[in-house]
């Protein structure tokens, strides 16, 4: 179902992009807009694990330092049958982990020393399978995708305003003020709520992946709510480009804000994990 929704999501952007290509006087601003966004994007996607990796000043983990932990992964990758990923520690007391990377066999997980510190072994291994998930069903990739189509949204506004306006319009004798402010207003904001939309779509799933993988969805749900509390506290400091990669968010929680969320509530997934151990005891 998750798949279905993401799918979905994926064709509203593809559907807002020839809306307002349709509305500013043909394709060619979107067109372009696409172009660059998919190479700008492409670039970006090869050079994820990089970028959000120096975005938090995280250092690679050697086996040796952490010793119970790579054995843990490693035990989960081969339950799992993904290899192993480049383990990386952030030094901060923010409790967070974020997974990266284009493809499992180029993925890394990046674990604070905050949450390290604070998680029980079984919590901590429900952090890491739901961020093994994320590499396993290729969600970073997934993000690209939306990204790169709602950059071109971004972009071919800007291209058709500068370089044509509304020539369609033009082309018939007159302009379409209402389909203009549509284009100029509503596009961009639906498709940023349609990217975050897909976000917290995966968070779902990495969430019942991780339950499946480990068979605790108790424990995942527990270290979520511990999370929770210590994000309020000692939010995680980086670039917010990269929030979505984390496994919870800090800031918006209630009504209108939730639109532009890139996670779901943490009492949501913590209700879906809940459920999921019940239909894993019955």
């Amino acid at each position: 179902m998750n798949q279905l929704k993401t799918v979905a999501l994926l064709g509203m952007l593809s559907g807002l992009l020839v809306t307002m290509g349709y509305w500013l006087g043909g394709t060619t601003g979107a067109v372009i807009g696409l172009a660059m966004a998919a190479v700008s994007n492409l670039v970006s996607w090869y050079q994820s694990d990089k970028i959000a990796l120096a975005a938090y000043s995280a250092q690679p983990l050697s086996q040796g330092e952490a010793p119970r932990l790579h054995q843990m992964v490693k035990q989960l990758c081969r339950r799992d049958n993904l290899p192993m990923p480049r383990l990386y520690v952030v030094p901060s007391e923010a409790a967070n982990a974020f997974a990266t990377g284009r493809d499992p066999q180029h993925a890394a997980i990046a674990l604070t020393q905050g949450i390290i510190n604070l998680l029980p072994p079984d919590e901590l291994e429900g952090v890491i399978a739901h961020e093994l998930s994320h590499i396993k069903n290729r969600d970073t990739l997934t993000q690209a995708v939306a990204a790169t189509i709602a950059g071109a949204i971004s972009f071919a506004l800007q291209y058709s305003l500068w370089f044509g306006g509304n020539s369609r319009g033009r082309q018939q004798g007159g302009g379409n003020p209402l389909g203009l402010l549509l284009a100029i207003v509503v596009t961009p904001l639906a498709a940023t709520v349609i990217q975050m939309a897909i976000s917290r779509t995966r968070e779902f799933a990495a969430d019942a992946s991780a339950a499946a993988l480990t068979g605790n969805p108790r424990a995942l749900a527990q270290a979520l709510e511990r999370l929770e509390q210590g994000t309020r506290g000692v939010p995680l400091e980086g670039n917010p480009c990269f929030e979505p990669l984390l496994i919870v968010q800090g800031g918006f929680t209630q009504n209108l804000a939730n639109l532009f969320a890139t996670h779901p509530s943490t009492e949501a997934r913590i209700k879906k994990l809940l459920q999921l151990e019940l239909e894993l005891k019955s």
